[in-house]
């Protein structure tokens, strides 16, 4: 027997619809953490099935951080008018303008890397590990293993989602599409803040991000 509040306690940890959580803890058998797995697996599943769909609806929205600081705007794009207008979509859009901003990811994905910065970082790297006196045997297995951390810094749809860091911003994205029922694709986005390129303190944006978020 599932219990309601079990339920309800996924749904809100998830996002994902009544009858879906109670079919997750019903197949996990109650366990909460296997269920939220399932429910990622299933999530990953539909946007799969929707991600050839065309998307050209939605909506560029912006975030504006430390009283004129940083500002990003946005371009999260869905099937249809209608769900651009949802108001979940557009919590979702303002949360990856405010991920932008507290992140300062340079590209959407890895695919849109320049391949030249990519094997420039891979020079680089390797002469470190060199510099450690790591053995050559092992080197190019740290060079590959740096540049996947790389990717995770720099492109938004594999960073840390800063509202739950044990979820990427792809996962979010896809329990997004699979909850809305749509394709949905984060298109582009463009970053500014203030006095950028000049000699300044360093901040935690992440911190004051997240402390605005709760205000």
């Amino acid at each position: 027997m599932i219990e309601a509040s079990a339920v309800k306690e996924l749904r809100e940890r998830t996002g994902s619809g009544m009858m879906d959580c109670k079919k997750a803890l019903t197949e996990s058998n109650g366990d909460m953490e296997k269920a939220i797995e399932i429910l990622r697996e299933k999530g990953l599943a539909a946007a799969a099935k929707k991600a050839g769909r065309i998307a050209s609806e939605g909506i560029v929205d912006s975030y504006i951080h430390g009283g004129g600081r940083i500002g990003v705007l946005i371009e999260v794009n869905s099937e249809t008018d209608f769900v651009a207008k949802n108001e979940e979509f557009r919590q979702f859009v303002k949360d990856m303008a405010m991920q932008v901003a507290a992140s300062n990811p340079l590209y959407v994905k890895r695919e849109e890397v320049d391949q030249k910065v990519i094997e420039k970082e891979r020079e680089i790297y390797r002469a470190q590990a060199l510099n450690e006196g790591k053995p050559e045997k092992i080197v190019d297995k740290m060079v590959e293993g740096r540049i996947e951390k790389y990717y995770k810094e720099i492109c938004l749809l594999e960073q840390p989602f800063i509202k739950d860091t044990d979820k990427t911003v792809q996962e979010v994205l896809n329990s997004m599409i699979a909850k809305i029922g749509e394709n949905l694709s984060i298109r582009r986005f463009v970053r500014f803040e203030k006095g950028e390129g000049l000699a300044k303190k360093e901040d935690n944006f992440v911190e004051e991000v997240m402390s605005q978020m709760k205000k």
